[in-house]
Formats: C-alpha cells, sequence, structure tokens
C-alpha cells in the first residue's frame, strides 16, 4: 500500500476490525488497539457487550475513546451483542458476525487484530488477515476475566476512568474537632492513596481573610454564608474528589461530602437546601468520628466545643438511613485507626461484583 495514513504512515493494512467487550477496558486491551492503529489507515473497535453486563456501553465507549484520543483514525462503535457463545456452531458465529458487519457499516475490512483464539475464525469470515497480538499475555499480562475478579490486583492496568468508576470511597464525617482530616490523611498513608481535603474549610478560611481586610479584629463568627456558599462547597468538593479518583488507588478518601455539608448548611442557615442534599451520593463506606476522647483544638475557623455532642448526634440520625455502611470511630486515635483500617480491609476483601458476560451455549 502507497497511501499515506492520516499520521503520514504508510499503512500495511487500509481498514482494520477490533472486536470485545472490554469489560472493563485494560492494558491489554490498549495494546492491541494500539497495534491495529500502527498497521492500518483506518481501524474500527467494535464494543459489543451483553446488556446484562454490568458496566454501561457508553461508559467503555468513553474510557476507550479517552484512551486512544492521540489515534483519530481509530473509531469506536458500540452494539449489544446478548447472542450466545459457541464458536462450533457456524450459525451463531453467523449472528456475532451480523451485529459487527452493521457496526462496521459495510465497510470492507482487511485486518482483524485479535489477542483471542477466535480471531482466526473471525478474520476468515471478514475475509480479511488475522493479525494475532500478545495471545499468551506475555507483553501485557492481564485479561478481562482477571480484572472483574480482582480490580485490585491490576489497578496499574487500568486507564484513569476506569480507575474513577471503580474506586471505593470511603467518607470521614464527624463534627469540628473530631479527627475527620487526621484519620483520612492517616488511612491514605496506610494504604497508599489519595485523599481529598475538605473544601468548606478552605472557603472559611478565604471568607475570613477576606472579611480581616476591612475588619481586622473579625472572627469566625463574623463569616457570613448563604446558600450558594453551600452550593459551591458541594460543587467544589465533589470535582477534587472525581479528579483524585482518577489517579487514587482502589481506596479514596473523602474529608466530608454533600450530605456532611447539608448538616453545615443546617446548622447555619436552619435547613439544608434540595440542591444540596440532591446532590449527596453513596459512597461505600462512612467513617463516623465521635467527639469521645477527642480535645477540643479551636483553631480560629470553629464554631465551639459545646456544638460537638449535638453535630454528632446529627450525623448519625442523617447517615442512619442513607443506605451506606456507616462505622463509628471512638477512643483514641490509635483505636480510632485501627477501626477504620479494619473496615476498609472488610471492604476490599468483599471485592468488586460484576454480573457474569453471556455465558457458552
Amino acid at each position: 500500500m502507497s497511501d499515506l495514513g492520516p499520521d503520514g504512515r504508510t499503512p500495511e493494512f487500509r481498514h482494520g476490525l477490533v472486536v470485545g467487550k472490554f469489560y472493563p477496558p485494560h492494558a491489554g486491551h490498549h495494546a492491541l488497539i494500539s497495534a491495529a492503529a500502527a498497521r492500518c489507515a483506518a481501524v474500527t473497535v467494535v464494543v459489543a457487550p451483553s446488556r446484562r453486563e454490568s458496566i454501561p456501553l457508553p461508559e467503555r465507549l468513553g474510557w476507550l475513546r479517552e484512551a486512544h484520543a492521540d489515534t483519530p483514525w481509530v473509531r469506536f462503535v458500540g452494539r449489544y451483542d446478548d447472542h450466545p457463545v459457541d464458536y462450533a456452531d457456524p450459525a451463531v458465529w453467523d449472528l456475532h458476525c451480523a451485529v459487527f458487519r452493521d457496526a462496521v457499516g459495510g465497510e470492507p475490512v482487511d485486518a482483524v487484530f485479535s489477542s483471542e483464539a477466535y480471531g482466526a475464525e473471525l478474520a476468515r469470515r471478514f475475509d480479511a488477515a488475522a493479525v494475532c497480538v500478545d495471545p499468551d499475555r506475555r507483553l501485557v499480562p492481564v485479561s478481562g476475566t482477571a480484572v472483574r475478579a480482582d480490580p485490585a490486583a491490576y489497578w496499574d492496568r487500568l486507564s484513569p476512568p476506569v480507575r474513577a468508576w471503580l474506586v471505593r470511597r470511603v467518607v470521614v464525617v464527624g463534627a469540628e474537632s473530631t479527627g475527620t482530616t487526621t484519620m483520612a490523611r492517616a488511612l491514605a498513608a496506610h494504604y497508599g492513596t489519595a485523599w481529598v481535603p475538605e473544601y468548606g474549610r478552605e472557603l472559611t478560611a478565604r471568607k475570613l481573610a477576606e472579611l480581616r481586610r476591612h475588619r481586622p479584629a473579625a472572627t469566625v463568627f463574623d463569616v457570613t454564608w448563604d446558600r450558594a456558599d453551600f452550593a459551591e462547597v458541594v460543587r467544589e468538593q465533589q470535582a477534587a474528589e472525581d479528579a483524585a479518583a482518577r489517579t487514587s488507588g482502589p481506596l479514596l478518601f473523602c474529608d466530608t461530602d454533600a450530605r456532611a455539608t447539608a448538616i453545615w448548611e443546617e446548622r447555619y442557615l436552619g435547613s439544608s437546601s434540595p440542591e444540596v442534599r440532591a446532590a449527596a451520593r453513596r459512597p461505600a463506606l462512612y467513617l463516623l468520628t465521635t467527639h469521645d476522647q477527642v480535645p477540643f483544638a479551636d483553631d480560629g475557623l470553629r464554631d465551639g466545643e459545646h456544638l460537638r455532642a449535638w453535630m454528632t448526634g446529627r450525623f448519625r440520625a442523617a447517615l442512619a438511613g442513607c443506605g451506606v455502611p456507616v462505622v463509628e470511630l471512638h477512643g483514641p486515635h490509635e483505636a480510632r485507626l485501627a477501626t477504620a483500617v479494619a473496615a476498609c480491609d472488610a471492604l476490599l476483601a468483599a471485592g468488586w461484583a460484576f454480573a457474569d458476560p453471556v455465558l457458552p451455549a
């Protein structure tokens, strides 16, 4: 072939085909797609899950497009394929190939790239060359089955958006000066992962600093709040959390969330707004830092020790009906950390639940 490809290459094939479930996409899939991109003028990647699978098709397409944005001649097409799997049945092959032909839009295919044994038959049915890429998984030792069985063990084989979708978010909440920040930071250090600081505290400090530009003697009790402030706290907190989730390990520790923000809004404005309440998410676990055996430390940004018992009770009541497991942390820091680590270890041990793909007929 003499025609130059879109990146100035002289490609070996005009149109390559890659087919898979990408459940979920991992480094092996990316290596396969990149191999096809390097040898083809154009590549169609058909993402063909069954409807019973746990990860939505639009999510997979988005993840793959992000990972391969630097090769625009690779296009990703999604089609549901609920047909049974039986590599020995020509009629079943016909059903699957009809899905794949529809996805490529009738365009001729002259190379099929695959790491699976079925690649040769798929290529024959498209009257195309069969290109086998790392069939023994030696270059990239990972598979979708292995990832689904233990995502944490293959975390380094997953791209940032896949990590963000799979990460288990652990939210630490509690009254002021009960060690939420200390706990989130300690847990992140223990697991070697990320944690998300409390944006509301940052905003409080900023508001107080601005107030002191005009009133040097102002204190935190002079700071005023409105509904827009709490909406901002939720928005910025969640943006920081989502950004951290892309680079986090299997656990991401968050110092507060929208449910906690709603309680603080109630504290300052007498009620929480529908906007803030509606923003609440469902993390994997809440850790509630109680006020017992934790000395109150007034750093100039806090309301006062007298509110801690009420706030602890308010958190306890609000979390009780949220449908998320809650573990209370009591005693000195060492005991609290041990309780929190045990809860997080149990979370990891429980694994991730994926619906089985279509099984062989």
